[in-house]
């Protein structure tokens, strides 16, 4: 069953020349659209959205609601990308679903050639049908690329949130940030609230942010802006600073100590965010506890970001894949391991700028990278395109394939931390030859 879903799927074109969102809405049309019974929080941004939506679906959850959860990508299967209250949509379901697509879509693709639904539009569709059947309290929506013309910006949200803009997906969103920053403030909708969180860099954040205010006064939409310095008095155990039952504490508002378990400082902003949204539901009416948000944010787990897979030797996944995020993943390093010498295991995805996320990477002098094909040269910089590249930031480099270089360094470093880095897709690769070779004694 999986496979027939699979290959029905991969019917549908990724990318139109014309990219545009009236496929999708036409197709919501016939559907009853379905969207328009679904309670939405619309996340949109370069990074964190993953992180934020995981930290309101825990917060939520605890507070007894039932949640629909729409992601991309999976990590191993599909049905990870549907889920309501963490339970992944079934094969069954999906059948059903697709089924009652197939002759609407057919029909469609067959009078409208020029602007055909796309994969990202049937995935999406799939899942508010899912969501309005089974009556979710919430969705929380994340977009796949950008927002504008996302597919799922055929939604109108209770809350829109903004997490970060950086540059990624420079060939569909734009070259410059103020480009990418238009596309991500398409989920900005008229009479509503948006979230947004303050860059970093002043002056990109001054551009950026007069491009989000315009969009809000345009839609009637109240904007929430963060600052950086409104969260306080972060700490964490520096002298033993290790993943087991580590926790990062922080101020924001009126909420003192807000213990979190996702690692590494950025997750304090993508916490402060997730505080200043439920603070906007509980002002819409609905109720949710300091309790609540106290044990979501400390509970919340989210697989591939900065994830702990092993411990003795430590090996870590992160799916880190554009700049901002190898960035973050090498103060990530630092935190948690900084005396230790460390291993990169590498694959990148060939429309990603791999240049600058190598030259980065070797900026750490304690790192060995090694370069791999990932799991599909199709997709993926070969691993000797990957070799000459690094060569011209770094002599230690080494190139393997990933199989191979997973086995070879878990054996070998038992001292060193490793990391495999660069993109989401292996990640099943990665725990099923761990688990076949008996690496992962994970404690």
């Amino acid at each position: 069953m999986k496979q027939e879903i699979q290959e029905y799927l991969d019917k549908f074109q990724r990318k139109v020349e014309n990219n545009s969102l009236d496929a999708m809405k036409n197709l919501m049309q016939k559907l009853g659209n379905p969207e328009k019974e679904c309670k939405i929080i619309h996340i949109a941004g370069t990074n964190g959205k993953g992180s934020v939506l995981e930290m309101l679906n825990s917060i939520l959850q605890k507070q007894g609601y039932r949640v629909g959860k729409f992601i991309s990508p999976h990590l191993i299967e599909f049905n990870e990308r549907i889920c309501i209250n963490n339970k992944q949509i079934s094969d069954e379901e999906l059948t059903k679903i697709i089924e009652y697509l197939k002759p609407i879509v057919e029909e469609y693709n067959k009078k409208t050639k020029a602007m055909p639904i796309r994969h990202f539009d049937i995935i999406t569709a799939i899942a508010f049908i899912y969501f309005a059947k089974n009556k979710c309290d919430f969705v929380l929506l994340e977009t796949g690329m950008g927002g504008l013309l996302d597919s799922t910006n055929v939604a109108t949200p209770i809350l829109s949130i903004i997490t970060t803009i950086g540059y990624d997906h420079m060939k569909t969103l734009g070259n410059t940030l103020k480009e990418i920053a238009t596309h991500k403030a398409g989920i900005i909708k008229p009479n509503s609230d948006t979230i947004f969180l303050e860059l970093e860099s002043e002056k990109e954040n001054a551009d950026v942010l007069n491009i989000i205010k315009q969009k809000c006064k345009t839609e009637n939409n109240n904007l929430h802006y963060i600052k950086r310095n409104e969260i306080k008095n972060y700490s964490y155990n520096s002298q033993n600073c290790k993943f087991n039952n580590e926790y990062q504490y922080f101020d924001y508002n009126n909420y003192l100590q807000i213990a979190i378990n996702l690692k590494g400082k950025v997750q304090i902003y993508n916490a402060a965010i997730c505080i200043k949204a439920i603070e906007l539901l509980n002002k819409k009416g609905y109720k949710i506890t300091e309790e609540a948000i106290r044990y979501g944010l400390k509970n919340t787990v989210h697989l591939g970001r900065f994830e702990l897979l092993n411990k003795n030797p430590d090996i870590i996944y992160d799916g880190a894949h554009n700049t901002p995020a190898i960035e973050n993943f090498i103060k990530n390093m630092e935190q948690y391991y900084k005396e230790k010498e460390k291993i990169y295991i590498v694959a990148i995805l060939k429309k990603k700028d791999y240049s600058k996320i190598l030259k980065i990477l070797s900026q750490d002098t304690k790192a060995t990278i090694y370069v791999t094909s990932g799991n599909d040269e199709n997709l993926y910089c070969t691993k000797e395109t990957l070799y000459e590249e690094a060569k011209k930031y770094t002599n230690k480099v080494k190139k393997m394939e990933l199989e191979q270089a997973i086995c070879e360094v878990t054996k070998e470093n038992p001292n060193k931390v490793i990391a495999i880095i660069g993109t989401f897709y292996i990640y099943g690769n990665v725990t099923f030859i761990l688990q076949l070779k008996k690496i992962l004694y994970k404690s």
